[in-house]
Order: structure tokens, then C-alpha cells, then sequence
């Protein structure tokens, strides 16, 4: 969406053809397919081509055309060029990620904790076990979500004591009986 105007990008010119649907490369992510946008555009600042048709070739507001053809005139194309995540490091770099990876592969209950469920404070203590790097709980929850791909899961509740053949055998005799009343 352009920050000026509110006009919603029309993602059609970079849609995979359908001879790469089949292709082993991964899809574009945002930044890329916005990347390739400013690309595409400094290629028809080259060509001589005027803003409001660059605009609907790649898809976005003529303002947003604009303030890159002003940003290509002063800094060429590498002024359009995506610039590297600012703001403070990941704590976790990828091979502590990896490793982190391996020790919640081997389950809960093999860093010693009763049950096999993984809660936020058990991961931070295997993380920092693993690691030394001690995370707060929400980061911990952006490692798990974020760099490893994991999901929230509920666990069903169920009582240890539960017997599934009483629980058939109630349903199939003592119920019937109930439900037709005295």
C-alpha cells in the first residue's frame, strides 16, 4: 500500500509464469518481490519511460514512482536497492539456532523435565543450556514461531484415570436405560 495515498499495489506483473509453477525455486518474499519492483521501474527510467506508465506496469501509485525516480537520480540504482534489517542483532545466531533445534528434537523429557510438553520457560532453559544465552520468555516465543517454524499446541485434557472400555460400556448399556426413563 503506498504510504501517500493509500492506493494498494497490484501484485500481477510478478506472478510466477506457469512454466516456473513448476520450478524447484522458492517463492519471493515481500522484500524481494518489492526489490524487484524498483528494479523493473529503474530499467524503464533508462528507457525514457514516464512515471503514470511505470506506475501501472509494476503496479504501485505514481507517487511511490516518483519519490524512486528521485531517489535513482541522486543515488543511481543502487539508491533503489533493499538495504540490510537495521535495529539490534538476534541474540541466537544460526548455528545456535541449529543447535537449539536439536536439543527440542529430542523431547522434554530427555533434558529432564516430567512430561514430554514444551512450555516457554522449559525452552528458555534448554536454550540457554544449549547455548548459554539466557531469553526472555518472548523471545523465546519468537525463536519457536519465528526461526524454528513452531506452532502453539493445546494439549487435550484428559484425566489419567479415564477408562475408555467403562466409558463404551456406559454409553452402549447404562445410558439407553437412562435416557428411556422409569
Amino acid at each position: 500500500m503506498c504510504w501517500v495515498c493509500g492506493w494498494k499495489d497490484v501484485r500481477v506483473a510478478y506472478r510466477p509464469s506457469p512454466s516456473a509453477a513448476g520450478s524447484s525455486l522458492p517463492p519471493l518474499s515481500r522484500p524481494q518481490l518489492e526489490e524487484a519492483r524498483r528494479v523493473r521501474a529503474v530499467e524503464l527510467f533508462e528507457d525514457g519511460v514516464s512515471n503514470a506508465e511505470i506506475a501501472r506496469a509494476v503496479g504501485v501509485c505514481s507517487e511511490s514512482v516518483r519519490r524512486w525516480r528521485r531517489a535513482w537520480e541522486q543515488g543511481g540504482a543502487s539508491g533503489l536497492r533493499r538495504r540490510a534489517a537495521t535495529g539490534r542483532p538476534p541474540k541466537l545466531d544460526d548455528t545456535q539456532v541449529e543447535r537449539v533445534r536439536a536439543a527440542l528434537g529430542q523431547g522434554a523429557q530427555a533434558h529432564g523435565f516430567e512430561a514430554d510438553l514444551w512450555t516457554l520457560e522449559r525452552v528458555g532453559t534448554v536454550v540457554t543450556r544449549a547455548t548459554g544465552v539466557v531469553l526472555s520468555r518472548a523471545s523465546v516465543w519468537r525463536l519457536l514461531t519465528g526461526r524454528l517454524g513452531w506452532s502453539l499446541q493445546r494439549p487435550e485434557r484428559r484425566a489419567v484415570e479415564r477408562d475408555e472400555s467403562e466409558i463404551a460400556r456406559w454409553i452402549a448399556h447404562e445410558w439407553p436405560r437412562i435416557k428411556k426413563g422409569p
